[in-house]
């Protein structure tokens, strides 16, 4: 089963569960989650469920104790920034360090290369064909919950104006159902990807232009913490085989990089340079 995950905590991820209910044949079934309405639909003969959480998503630690043969699950989500630059983004939840918003410290979840790659270029399409002014990005491995499941965040932000923009909430709807329909389907290469901003155009251009899905993500600043377990764990729990690190060799500060390249090797996992 897919299940698809909105949070009456956040106004961006209601109006993206309303485009999905209005633009897919979901129905009302006759049970409830956390007392609101669950909704069902067959896509590409799977079934899916969409549930609603009474808390912050990113705090839904327990949700697998709920549900049974849990093939994927995506998160709809607001995404907040200080800049407020409007951005339509996919990530996968986990810690690597701490845990300071929800999860569990230095635990990822299982990440879902391709569907997230599904994601992010039906957002990057959607954004052309709907003339949005937006962003479309990866972001690096953050926040909670951190499941033992493949997991991720479709996102939209990063201010209340986006939030309440119903057209880009709707292309965030169609991309996150375009990930549900190709499910399964593993065309691209996964990798890990190492380096750079939280924000990473590089990886993203590369998983645009080419068969590479980018799995977890490590962003420059938190390398320092990152030894060869949870490089192995990042590598294990990525939902197709990944053999390959992807570093973002200008985007790791000059001191860490020799000690990277050590863990690499500790941790038997080679790499490439972009």
């Amino acid at each position: 089963m897919i299940l698809l995950v909105a949070s009456n905590k956040d106004v961006a991820s209601l109006n993206i569960k309303k485009q999905i209910l209005t633009n897919y044949s979901f129905i009302e079934c006759s049970e409830r989650f956390q007392d609101n309405p669950v909704y069902e639909a067959s896509i590409s003969n799977g079934n899916v469920r969409l549930v609603t959480l009474n808390t912050e998503s990113v705090y839904a630690q327990d949700l697998t104790t709920f549900f049974n043969d849990l093939e994927l699950v995506i998160f709809t989500s607001r995404h907040s920034s200080l800049s407020g630059t409007p951005t339509l983004s996919v990530h996968t939840p986990g810690n690597l360090g701490e845990a300071e918003l929800g999860g569990i410290p230095r635990k990822v979840s299982v990440s879902p290369a391709n569907a997230m790659r599904d994601a992010l270029k039906a957002m990057a399409r959607f954004k052309q064909e709907m003339r949005l002014d937006y962003e479309v990005s990866y972001e690096c491995t953050h926040h909670g919950p951190s499941l033992d499941v493949p997991a991720m965040f479709s996102e939209l932000g990063s201010s209340s104006k986006q939030w309440n923009d119903l057209k880009a909430a709707e292309a965030v709807a169609h991309a996150t159902m375009e990930a549900v329909s190709g499910f399964g389907n593993f065309p691209a290469k996964a990798v890990l990807g190492i380096g750079g901003p939280h924000y990473q155009s590089k990886f993203t251009r590369v998983a645009l232009e080419s068969d590479v899905a980018f799995g977890h993500m490590i962003p420059k600043y938190a390398i320092p913490a990152v030894d060869s377990e949870l490089l192995k764990q990042c590598i294990g729990k990525t939902l197709e085989k990944t053999k390959l690190a992807v570093l973002d060799w200008k985007g790791i500060k000059g001191e860490n990089k020799a000690p990277l390249l050590e863990t690499l090797k500790d941790a038997g996992i080679p790499f490439e340079k972009v």
